[in-house]
C-alpha cells in the first residue's frame, strides 16, 4: 500500500542534508530539457577497440563516507561515484554530459500533467538475480519520501505526492502540480531490491544490490580499494565496457599523481593544481569547468554581528579574489559572479557583484562597529591554498580575524545546532553531482532546515522568505522561459542578502593514459566516469 507523504512533512525531513556537507565536484552543462540522446557512448567515444575483457583502474582523491553506499541517504563524493556504475534510476543523467536519459524506465517520462505513468525496462534484473519490478520502484521512492528515514533526496522530489503499482510493468506518480524537470528530477532515486534492503539494511549500505551495468566486489573498507566486476546481464543502454574495475583509495595528492606516473593507474581525479604541467608530460590532463565552489557562510542569527547584512557585504568586498584564484590555485578558477559559474546555461549575471573594493569593505566594517571575529574553514588541501591569502585581504580591510582550520566533518560538527560556534564559514561544496537545474543547485543550501536553520540561522529571515518563494513559484512553472526567469531572479534575491555565498567556482583537473583507455571523458565532477569507457588492458 502506498503512504500518502505530504509537502509539510517532506520539508521537515530535509535535516539529513548535513551529511553531504563535504561533497565536491561540479558539472559543465546542463541536462537538456529534451532528454538527448543515451546511447552507449554517451559522453565519449565509442569503446570498440578496448579488449571485452579489459580491466580499468583508477585512483580516486575522497575517502569512503560515514554512511555507507545506500542511495537514500549517500552522499561523500567516492560513494556517488561508485553508484553511477552500480545502481539505476527510473531516468539517470550522464555524468560527462549530463544529458537525461531512460535508465530503468523504458521512455523519457512525460513532464505534462498530475498524473504520470513511467514504464519499466523489460527484462531488466538486479545483481542478486531478482527481476526489478514496480514494488521496488514504489518501495524505493517511499523509503527516500519518508520524514523518518529523513534522506538527503526528499526536498529534491517534495512535488511527488504517491507512488503506485499501475501494472505489472507500470507505476504511477501523482504530483502536486507539472514538473518541467521531472525526467531530469526523477534521477535522485536510485531503485533498490525491496527484499534484499529489508532482509538485511546494514549489508545492503555495505555493498548495495543494484541493476547498473557493474557489480561491486569490494567496498574498500578494509582493503582501501573498491571492487567491480561487469554485470553479464545487464540490458540497459549503458553496458560496461571492461570485465573489471579496480578504484585504489588515495586522498594523499603526490601519491596519487605518482600512481598516475606509475601507470599503476590510468586515470586520477583531483590532480593538484601545481602538478597539472608535470603530469602533462606522461598523460592527457584537462580541468573542465564546473559548479563546484568554495563559499564563505555566515552566522545570521541576531546576536552575531554577520546578522547585519553591512557585514556579510563587507567581508565578500574585501577578499582580493583575483590573487585567491592566480596565487591560491595557478588560475583555475573563476570569481562568482552569479550563484552558478557563467557557462552554465541559465546563468545571468547576478544584480550584485563582489569584486575587490577596499575602501567599499573598510567602509562598511567601520560603520558597523566590527574591528574582530571568527572564521573557521576546511583543511581540504585546495581550501588551504586559499585561506591564508582570504585571512589577508580581511585584514588588509582593518578587521582582525581569529582563523581556526578543521576537518570537514569537524567543522559541522562544531557548528551544528551552535548559534554562538561560529561568525563565518569557508568550505566547498558542490550538489551537482545529484543534477545541474538552478533548482536542485539553490534548494541545497536556500531552503533546507540543514542549512537555514542549523548552520546559517536564516530561516524565517525577509530574504528566506523571498527565495524560497521564488523556488516554489519557480517549480511550478512548466513554461521553460519563464522558469528561467523565475531562477535568474532567485540568484539575484540571493546575490542581495548573501546569506552563504559562492566565492568562486572553480575546474576539476583529471589525468589519465588515452592509450589504454578508450571513450573517456573527464568530468568536473569529483571522481571519475567509467561509464562507456573499455580499456585496452
Amino acid at each position: 500500500m502506498t503512504t500518502k507523504t505530504t509537502r509539510r512533512s517532506l520539508l521537515r525531513s530535509t535535516g539529513l542534508l548535513t551529511a553531504a556537507a563535504g561533497i565536491v565536484g561540479a558539472v559543465a552543462a546542463c541536462a537538456p530539457r529534451d532528454g538527448g540522446d543515451a546511447s552507449s557512448d554517451a559522453g565519449g567515444a565509442a569503446a570498440t577497440q578496448a579488449e571485452g575483457d579489459g580491466a580499468i583502474s583508477a585512483a580516486i582523491s575522497y575517502e569512503l563516507g560515514t554512511n555507507g553506499y545506500d542511495p537514500m541517504t549517500t552522499s561523500a563524493a567516492l560513494t556517488v561515484a561508485v553508484n553511477w556504475h552500480t545502481l539505476e534510476g527510473l531516468t539517470e543523467l550522464h555524468p560527462v554530459t549530463r544529458k537525461v536519459y531512460a535508465a530503468l524506465a523504458s521512455d523519457i517520462p512525460s513532464s505534462d500533467g498530475t498524473s504520470v505513468d513511467v514504464a519499466l525496462r523489460d527484462g531488466a534484473t538486479f545483481h542478486d538475480g531478482s527481476a526489478v519490478t514496480p514494488e521496488d520502484v514504489v518501495f524505493s521512492f517511499e523509503r527516500v519520501l519518508d520524514p523518518d528515514n529523513a534522506s538527503l533526496y526528499a526536498s529534491f522530489i517534495d512535488f511527488i505526492e504517491k507512488v503506485e503499482k499501475k501494472d505489472d510493468t507500470t507505476v504511477t506518480f501523482t504530483l502536486a502540480h507539472p514538473v518541467a524537470i521531472l525526467a531530469e528530477r526523477l534521477s535522485v532515486v536510485k531503485i533498490v531490491p525491496k527484499a534484499a534492503v529489508e532482509k538485511d539494511p546494514k549489508a545492503f549500505d555495505a555493498k548495495p544490490v543494484g541493476s547498473g551495468p557493474y557489480s561491486m566486489t569490494d567496498n574498500g573498507a578494509a582493503s582501501k580499494k573498491v571492487g567491480f566486476e561487469r554485470f553479464e546481464k545487464y540490458n540497459g543502454p549503458q553496458p560496461a565496457k571492461a570485465a573489471k574495475m579496480t578504484w585504489q583509495i588515495i586522498p594523499d595528492a603526490s601519491t596519487r599523481t605518482n600512481a598516475m606516473q606509475s601507470k599503476t593507474a590510468q586515470a586520477i581525479d583531483s590532480v593538484p593544481y601545481l602538478s597539472i604541467d608535470q603530469l602533462k608530460g606522461s598523460a592527457t590532463v584537462e580541468s573542465p569547468l564546473g559548479f563546484g565552489l568554495l563559499f564563505a557562510m555566515f552566522n545570521n542569527s541576531e546576536d552575531n554581528p554577520f546578522h547585519d547584512l553591512k557585514n556579510r557585504q563587507a567581508f565578500l568586498y574585501a577578499v582580493d579574489m583575483e590573487k585567491v584564484i592566480e596565487d591560491g590555485l595557478s588560475g583555475q578558477a573563476e570569481a562568482a559572479t552569479c550563484f552558478v559559474q557563467k557557462d552554465h546555461p541559465d546563468y545571468k549575471q547576478a544584480s550584485t557583484v563582489y569584486s575587490l573594493d577596499l575602501d567599499k569593505a573598510k567602509s562598511l566594517f567601520q560603520e558597523t562597529g566590527l574591528t574582530s571575529f571568527r572564521l573557521m574553514a576546511t583543511d581540504h588541501d585546495w581550501v588551504k591554498q586559499c585561506t591564508p591569502i582570504i585571512q589577508q585581504s580581511l585584514e588588509a580591510a582593518g578587521v582582525k580575524v581569529e582563523f581556526t582550520e578543521k576537518q570537514s566533518a569537524d567543522v559541522y560538527n562544531t557548528i551544528d545546532g551552535k548559534p554562538g560556534a561560529y561568525d563565518v564559514v569557508i568550505a566547498p561544496g558542490d550538489p551537482s553531482v545529484f543534477g545541474n537545474d538552478p533548482d536542485l543547485l539553490m534548494r541545497w543550501w536556500y531552503f533546507a532546515d540543514t542549512w537555514t536553520d542549523t548552520r546559517m540561522h536564516w530561516k524565517g529571515s525577509d530574504g528566506y522568505t523571498e527565495v524560497t518563494g521564488l523556488l516554489k513559484e519557480a517549480m511550478s512553472e512548466t513554461d521553460a522561459d519563464k522558469q528561467k526567469t523565475l531562477w535568474q531572479q532567485t540568484f539575484d534575491a540571493i546575490s542581495e542578502d548573501v546569506p552563504l555565498y559562492p566565492l568562486f567556482h572553480r575546474n576539476a583537473p583529471s589525468a589519465w593514459d588515452p592509450s589504454t583507455l578508450v571513450g573517456f571523458e573527464p568530468t568536473s565532477l569529483t571522481g571519475l566516469s567509467f561509464v562507456g569507457v573499455g580499456s585496452t588492458q
